[in-house]
């Protein structure tokens, strides 16, 4: 980039933190960090494209001016593991909201791919699910009872064991984007092929509708966090395709840590997924009101969270801001 280009792309936000330095504004600390954070790493490419130049003379007497405010005055908050869950996180969330839909749509991508393999190819479910999975199953078919995989483990260990598993899975969508994203597109194929075939197993059978209110009690808020955990992969593998202004390293950097954070937003919302797939989703034979119920519910709760909340926030900031 041209330093003159690079001067006014950036230039407003440097005025603003001169200013902000000069004027003694008040803001929190918190805000103060993050606008040095930003000047820094401008200040890193400019030593890096523009050494000697006005531009980094300017950018390294800014942020030497800073660094003395900012360790003067920063605190750490009482309130601090509250105030990321409610406002810190979701606000940040806004900003991966084009991760969150493309995760999204590869996840639909790969469920339609495995229901068509599964509807044109008798052999592929079993290659997807394995011959023992799909034994059992044909033989609790045989025996009126299709659902009771769910009621064969005890509770507890049910829910340790899927909760843990599913951290796991979380955890290699998110780490996997050092692959340039592509690892993470991998995990993302292997969950949701193995979807659509699983559904599609069950709706030939003619139990689709047995199968999918009992199995999206759990599988709902299951489901939604892996395509979140994948917006966690997608962000570190953009991050270090597109820097943008930063430096690759840094650009990395900024991706695991973003990332790493959306991972961390996922864990209780898996522990709820496995406390409803160990102690609800076995008892098959509530009635399908409940079952409506407690699926409606946690996709009401996953889209608040990770889609409405974030803009709500993102919208306030912006008025406070404009004030």
């Amino acid at each position: 980039m041209r330093e003159a280009a690079f001067v006014k792309q950036n230039k407003d936000k440097w005025l603003k933190f001169e200013s902000v330095l000069l004027n003694n504004a008040q803001i929190t600390p918190d805000e103060l960090s993050s606008l040095y954070i930003e000047i820094t790493d401008h200040l890193s490419y400019a030593r890096t494209f523009y050494p000697n130049s006005q531009t980094f003379n300017y950018l390294n007497g800014l942020a030497s001016n800073a660094h003395q405010k900012i360790y003067k005055t920063k605190k750490e908050k009482k309130n601090r593991f509250y105030s990321f869950w409610v406002k810190e996180f979701p606000l940040e969330f806004y900003k991966y909201q084009r991760q969150l839909l493309i995760a999204f749509l590869i996840s639909a991508l790969f469920t339609a791919i495995g229901v068509y393999s599964s509807a044109t190819d008798g052999a592929f479910v079993r290659s997807i699910l394995g011959d023992g999975y799909v034994n059992m199953t044909l033989e609790n078919i045989e025996n009126d009872d299709p659902m009771a995989v769910y009621k064969k483990m005890e509770e507890t260990n049910m829910f340790l064991g899927i909760t843990i598993n599913n951290i796991k899975v979380a955890l290699y969508c998110f780490s996997f984007g050092v692959m340039l994203g592509i690892g993470t597109i991998f995990m993302l194929m292997q969950n949701f092929i193995m979807l659509g075939s699983f559904q599609y197993f069950f709706y030939e059978k003619g139990l689709l509708w047995e199968s999918a209110r009992t199995i999206w009690i759990h599988g709902t808020i299951e489901i939604s966090v892996i395509i979140i955990a994948g917006c966690a992969g997608l962000v570190v593998g953009n991050s270090i395709l597109f820097p943008k202004t930063y430096t690759r390293l840094t650009s990395f950097v900024r991706g695991v840590k973003a990332g790493l954070k959306i991972v961390i937003s996922t864990v209780p919302f898996f522990i709820i997924a496995g406390f409803l797939e160990g102690f609800v989703t076995r008892h098959t034979e509530m009635p399908d009101w409940l079952a409506i119920f407690i699926i409606l519910g946690s996709l009401s709760l996953i889209l608040f969270y990770y889609v409405i909340y974030p803009r709500q926030l993102y919208k306030k900031s912006i008025l406070t801001d404009g004030q």
